[in-house]
């Protein structure tokens, strides 16, 4: 005799994680630039303090901070963009990847950057998340192997290609610490939300 199967609740429409993903976004990018703006107009840059403040007890903070913190507009205007593209790729495919893309970025990158940075500097900036998004994307591809995550990796890597050279220390004043464990945040996390593959198929006269 079998149980009655519990009524299960109806899932999201397509459309309806649409809307909740671009009013993530939204959320997310209106709070940086409002920060920006009351940082730059009415505190003269204070807030950059915040930031992270490699192997000091109170910089620990900046690792929640710092993503929402800027040096000047055109420094939040050179991240926007792509965070609200590569973002935006990550939730076409499923809102819950992109929060816990972002989660993972912000503790791998913010981490990196405390235990690794040059003494007496200050990280701020949301491009370590870019980079996590843009590394979750590759890496989706290589770990679930199915056509969507090799288009969005084909079209985050053509749009975004160059990022790859951010993990380097090339430019002097760039957080490529905050670039590389972003990346490799957003690389753990494709890892974890891949989809298992499925079993292979068994013959059942090999039992015997």
């Amino acid at each position: 005799m079998s149980a009655p199967l519990e009524p299960q609740p109806p899932k999201r429409s397509a459309l309806a994680q649409w809307g909740a993903g671009v009013q993530s976004l939204a959320i997310l990018l209106g709070t940086m630039w409002a920060i920006a703006l009351i940082n730059g107009l009415l505190l003269s840059n204070r807030l950059v303090f915040y930031g992270i403040r490699p192997r000091t007890i109170s910089g620990l903070w900046g690792i929640l901070f710092a993503p929402f913190l800027h040096l000047n507009l055109a420094h939040l205007f050179a991240n926007t963009i792509p965070f609200l593209v590569l973002g935006g790729l990550i939730i076409l495919r499923s809102l819950r990847d992109f929060w816990v893309t972002l989660g993972i970025t912000l503790l791998v990158s913010g981490l990196g950057v405390w235990l690794f940075g040059s003494a007496r500097s200050v990280h701020v900036g949301a491009s370590g998340l870019v980079f996590g998004f843009f590394g979750f994307l590759l890496s989706r591809s290589l770990f679930d192997r199915s056509l969507p995550t090799l288009i969005f990796a084909v079209v985050a890597f053509f749009l975004y290609g160059s990022l790859i050279w951010g993990v380097l220390p090339l430019q002097d004043g760039v957080s490529w610490e905050g670039h590389l464990f972003g990346f490799i945040g957003g690389a753990i996390a494709a890892k974890l939300l891949a989809t298992p593959a499925e079993p292979a198929a068994r013959d059942d006269w090999s039992d015997w």
